[in-house]
């Protein structure tokens, strides 16, 4: 028989695994008015052809990828690599988060989704949403 053990070490792993993607996903503010709804999200470093905004009728789904930074030995021009340059150049040190992810925001009103609005300046990503006064319930007279 064999008996199976998870070593601490494992669980540490396991947590940091889960720690990082948790760092991923951006930090966002959402303001309601009478009228609207604004969703902003801190998106640095992300380009802005990456991102990608849809809508539903109740609710805002926001994707986006930052890619990882160009390594040492690509950003150094061939002219000034010489002889006290090093060819074998490592990166030791990255705390900048990559990869993609998705966030989605669920609203009590339905959104009018032909006046969706996304700007994004300075790292951060602004959508307005506008409130619509389109109701989907009906009203049965009853009859006797």
């Amino acid at each position: 028989m064999i008996t199976l053990r998870t070593s601490p070490f494992d669980l540490l792993d396991r947590l940091e695994q889960q720690v990082s993607q948790a760092e991923r996903v951006p930090a966002a503010e959402v303001i309601e008015t009478e009228a609207s709804y604004t969703v902003r999200l801190e998106l640095p470093g992300v380009d802005r052809d990456s991102i990608d905004v849809k809508a539903t009728d109740r609710s805002l789904v926001i994707s986006a990828e930052r890619q990882p930074t160009i390594p040492v030995e690509e950003t150094t021009p061939p002219a000034e690599a010489g002889a006290d340059s090093n060819a074998n150049a490592q990166q030791l040190l990255s705390e900048f988060r990559t990869g993609t992810w998705s966030r989605s925001f669920r609203f009590a009103k339905p959104l009018d989704r032909d006046q969706l609005e996304a700007s994004y300046r300075d790292g951060i990503l602004e959508i307005k949403a506008a409130k619509s006064d389109n109701r989907t319930s009906v009203s049965v007279k009853v009859e006797s």
